[in-house]
């Protein structure tokens, strides 16, 4: 499988509310995800306007949106690509 990519949300709000904690990513992951991504910073989504979604942090993990994003639901979404 070729690497996922991951893009973390670094506009006002998603960065304040926990994005630039997620720009360390890589360290806390385990080692199972290790290399599996490529990490980038967005400057911004444009994901904040959709009422749909519950709130910032976002995250895209190969497009498809993660809303108040943590570590532990990443690398759970993570695992769950490479399983598929």
């Amino acid at each position: 499988m070729k690497k996922m990519t991951l893009e973390i949300c670094c506009g006002t709000a998603c960065y304040v509310l926990g994005a630039n904690r997620l720009l360390n990513i890589e360290n806390e992951m385990p080692i199972e995800l290790r290399g599996k991504a490529e990490i980038k910073a967005s400057p911004c989504l444009g994901l904040c306007y959709k009422k749909e979604l519950k709130g910032a942090p976002y995250v895209k993990l190969n497009g498809m949106i993660i809303e108040q994003a943590t570590a532990e639901k990443i690398f759970e979404r993570m695992k769950e690509l490479l399983e598929s």
